[in-house]
């Protein structure tokens, strides 16, 4: 995808832009005149996004920061400035490895898939209230990157699945009352995403994208004003599809089914 000028939004805010689809958002947003505030935890990975932004003719603005921490998070955002777009994408992905999910595991998850999005857009939604409304005439846009994982309870993905599950909901419901006050809300769930986060499953990954896609698909949705952003369709629909069959039947039919290994290290 070429960076630029395709989209209105001038001051952007993507959380994870150190790799896979937050890296790929970043660089599809960057071009002269606008200021990309990029956020992640790995600082040299983070440096190279931000190199590949200004090559772009962004003003990138580096942070290294941690979604989990409240007040960090906090300040990071109420020092950005005027902010169009935010991307709530930081995200860690697990599973069972066909045994019981470990406790710390599980805690990791939610603490990164929900709080995280919870400590990056309650925080943005507080400052765009605040702003006057910007190119679009909204006060501001946030996206949360949840997954087609959250329409289907994989039994090998519990923590995974439910804490997408919980971001893609509450975006959604909350988006009916925030656009009242000029501010909209996207549900972004991707398929498989070729990214360092699925380079470790072991099992076949339907119709996998290309980040640059992804991030094409997902901009192209946000800036059409669609309130959820499901790619690709056949693997959406599977997922619906496999949602609504009843528990004990979709959990005999995932029982055969690879699941997604364990985090190697928790805390």
């Amino acid at each position: 995808m070429k960076p630029g000028q395709t989209y209105p939004w001038r001051h952007v805010l993507v959380t994870g832009a150190s790799s896979g689809i937050g890296r790929a958002i970043a660089i599809a947003c960057a071009g002269p005149g606008v200021v990309l505030h990029l956020g992640g935890r790995n600082a040299e990975r983070l440096a190279e996004t931000a190199a590949a932004c200004t090559a772009a003719g962004a003003a990138a603005r580096p942070q290294s920061v941690d979604v989990r921490d409240r007040d960090a998070m906090a300040a990071w955002i109420a020092g950005a400035g005027p902010l169009d777009l935010v991307i709530a994408n930081a995200g860690i992905s697990a599973g069972t490895g066909g045994r019981t999910e470990p406790a710390e595991q599980a805690r990791a998850i939610f603490e990164t898939n929900v709080t995280g999005v919870l400590n990056t857009a309650l925080p943005a939604l507080a400052a765009m209230a605040a702003q006057p409304p910007g190119p679009e005439g909204l006060r501001g846009r946030i996206a949360v990157i949840a997954s087609i994982a959250a329409f289907v309870a994989v039994p090998g993905a519990p923590a995974y699945c439910a804490s997408k599950s919980a971001v893609q909901r509450w975006a959604e419901a909350l988006d009916a009352t925030e656009r009242r006050r000029g501010i909209r809300l996207h549900a972004v769930c991707p398929g498989y995403i070729r990214t360092p986060m699925t380079a470790a499953n072991q099992f076949p990954m339907p119709m996998l994208m290309e980040a640059e896609e992804a991030a094409r698909r997902t901009l192209r949705g946000i800036a059409a004003g669609r309130i959820r952003i499901a790619y690709p369709f056949p693997v959406y629909c599977a997922a619906r599809i496999a949602g609504a069959l009843p528990p004990g039947l979709r959990a005999a039919l995932f029982a055969a089914a690879p699941s997604k290994g364990p985090l190697p290290r928790v805390g």
